[in-house]
């Protein structure tokens, strides 16, 4: 042990080892590590491999309002980690470090949100023993911190509910309010590398944390130090459940609902879809539900298989064009008209769809989703669900980085748009604030009351969501679910494409004709990645230099006006406070819009550009959005050049 503490103090002493990592690497080995934690850091010390030492320890992983995300498998994997070999390629044991996805952050984890809910229970005089729902997806390690935190749940004395199988995200949601649970936890890291998994923490309302909960819960796992827990009386512990093939149902169920005209969608049978899942869990809930929709469906086969490594793709993220590749040569080679893909999370949906000249064209999360706002209103107004009278009480939301044409969409409808922080926390707040409005009276048991009669409740006394959405392929369409849900997403695309063909339109055409209407809205997202923790340090400095030197001009044209979401008060159009965040938006006087914000979630500062033209009082003719989409294109993609080339300069200051 002692040449051990010499050697960490020597790389310190060298300025190889960071005194944070020292610090964390210190304080691991008095804490009764395990004998492959202890092994992994005496085997990178020995190698002089302080570099990866210091990511893995350069920091403890922090607690976020979301919860954790970070490697499970580090860039170098230890023997001790690897251990006997597994299936996949997995190594035996999770990455060591404070900064990684493993054992003792997932017992931190559990061991606080656990504390937080059962204090927060006996405040609520809960009559039962605090429920937490848990689910996973298909990821290295996933079952079994999974296993792990029902453990620790059950040995702090409330009920772990388990569901059986690897579940979509949305349908944790679901399980949480269907279940009257007070806490749900998922396994995943969404549409990241392989290396990575995540822990997403849900409270009572099935919404991912916010404050004061999030701030609470973080409160308590910073008061963890050590992944040892000292389990209750037998007496006193709670029982693990499992969630099967019930929950499954009752959630297709509803998922069913989404759909506005089940006529058109039963008279387009010549529609054929291609669906991936990209190896993750999307294939559980998406392939029944298009089916008992009626439509033609056909699944990629090479990537139907739920696989950690995710071997045909670069990236398993439906955002990316080179993950729709195998979906697409599908979709050419049995002539498909629409071709859908969700994350191995299946809470995003990536789309393709065929143009009049026969080629599949890849559409943006901005226009998924302006398509569905559109499509959306003007069925309920055709439905007779909103009309003049109550039209005011519908409502679109989005994230203040997705596209103006949803804020247009609504005003063209005569609804409310509702601008939230990026992230379906917030706009769960929002369904959570909009549910409240119901007269406890009327309202009764919500979360259980079927989608029309909630429905009538929201317009009636509070506001109805017509649809919600970010610019990054996440959309949500209804409440019962309060996290973005790739599942209801491919269902409801899939009638906007059947609405489509019914009126002899592709897809493209119809977006077409939106812009004719609306004006053209184009949109391009950027990402500069930092990887690690001189990565992080940089993407610190570089969101900072906006603050504190904003640029006069961009492109040659103004800066009329900064919006800086860290210092200053903003409210959105319902009068809430919008939280401090990291984040500022520039607009130009030539009316283009740029966004800066470091990711929450990933080693990236991301740049959000926007271009507008409108129609000059009529609508416009096909040749006119033509022209257009083509100068504004232009004019979003010059922007880019010059934040890009702004963004290096400040990067090297």
């Amino acid at each position: 042990m002692s040449d051990l503490l010499e050697a960490l103090q020597s790389g310190r002493e060298s300025g190889r080892l960071l005194e944070s990592s020292k610090a964390n690497i210190e304080a691991l080995l008095d804490s009764r590590p395990e004998d492959v934690e202890r092994a992994s850091i005496e085997e990178l010390v020995a190698a002089g491999d302080w570099e990866e030492l210091n990511n893995r320890f350069f920091r403890t992983l922090a607690f976020g309002t979301g919860g954790l995300r970070g490697k499970t498998v580090g860039a170098v994997v230890t023997a001790a980690e690897r251990g006997t070999p597994q299936a996949m390629d997995r190594p035996e044991f999770p990455c060591t470090g404070t900064n990684a996805m493993n054992y003792f952050n997932i017992s931190r984890a559990t061991q606080g949100l656990v504390a937080y809910t059962r204090e927060w229970a006996a405040r609520e005089k809960l009559p039962h023993r605090p429920r937490i729902c848990i689910s996973y997806d298909t990821r290295y390690f996933s079952r079994e911190f999974a296993d792990l935190t029902a453990r620790i749940i059950t040995d702090s004395g409330c009920d772990a509910l388990v569901f059986a199988q690897p579940r979509p995200t949305p349908e944790l949601s679901f399980a949480v309010r269907q279940c009257r649970a007070q806490a749900g936890i998922n396994i995943t890291a969404s549409h990241n590398p392989p290396p990575y998994n995540g822990y997403k923490v849900y409270f009572n309302d099935g919404a991912q944390v916010i404050d004061p909960h999030a701030s609470g819960i973080i409160a308590k796992v910073n008061a963890v130090s050590t992944a040892h827990y000292d389990p209750l009386p037998p007496e006193e512990r709670g029982e693990r459940r499992e969630l099967g093939v019930e929950m499954d149902e009752a959630y297709l169920d509803r998922l069913e609902k989404v759909v506005l005209d089940p006529e058109v969608v039963a008279a387009e049978k010549g529609l054929k879809i291609v669906y991936s899942p990209l190896h993750g869990v999307g294939a559980s809930i998406v392939m029944p539900l298009l089916q008992r929709l009626g439509f033609d469906v056909t699944a990629v086969p090479e990537q139907l298989v739920p696989d950690s490594r995710f071997p045909t793709v670069k990236s398993p993220n439906p955002e990316y064009a080179e993950a729709l590749t195998l979906a697409m040569r599908l979709a050419d080679k049995i002539g498909a008209d629409l071709v859908m893909a969700t994350d191995p999370d299946d809470d995003r949906m990536g789309v393709a769809v065929r143009g009049r000249d026969g080629r599949m064209e890849l559409l943006t999360g901005n226009q998924i989703g302006s398509m569905l706002a559109f499509y959306r209103a003007q069925r309920m107004f055709d439905a007779g669900i909103l009309n003049d009278a109550n039209k005011s009480r519908g409502v679109i939301i989005k994230t203040f980085v997705t596209t103006d044409m949803q804020k247009a969409v609504a005003e063209h409808f005569g609804l409310r748009c509702v601008e939230t922080l990026t992230g379906f926390k917030y706009n769960a707040a929002k369904l959570r604030k909009y549910e409240e409005a119901i007269p406890a009276g009327l309202r009764g048991d919500y979360a259980h009351l079927p989608e029309e009669e909630t429905r009538r409740l929201r317009l009636e006394h509070s506001s109805l969501m017509v649809m919600g959405g970010e610019e990054s392929y996440g959309y949500t369409l209804a409440d019962f679910a309060r996290d973005k849900d790739a599942n209801a997403a491919v269902a409801a695309f899939a009638e906007v494409v059947a609405h489509a063909r019914s009126r002899g339109m592709t897809a493209p055409e119809y977006l077409d004709d939106i812009f004719a209407v609306l004006g053209v809205h184009l949109e391009r997202g950027e990402s500069l990645v930092f990887e690690g923790a001189e990565g992080a340090a940089k993407i610190a400095k570089l969101a900072a230099s906006y603050a504190d030197n904003p640029p006069a001009k961009m492109d040659g044209s103004a800066v009329v006006r900064m919006e800086n979401f860290a210092t200053d008060v903003i409210h959105d159009v319902e009068g809430d406070r919008v939280p401090a965040e990291g984040m500022i938006i520039f607009t130009l006087a030539d009316g283009r819009r740029a966004a800066v914000r470091p990711s929450g979630t990933e080693p990236k500062i991301k740049y959000y550009i926007f271009g507008v033209e409108k129609p000059g009082g009529s609508k416009m003719t096909p040749t006119e959005v033509a022209d257009s989409r083509r100068r504004v294109q232009g004019g979003i993609d010059r922007l880019w050049d010059w934040l890009h080339a702004d963004a290096v300069r400040r990067a090297a200051e």
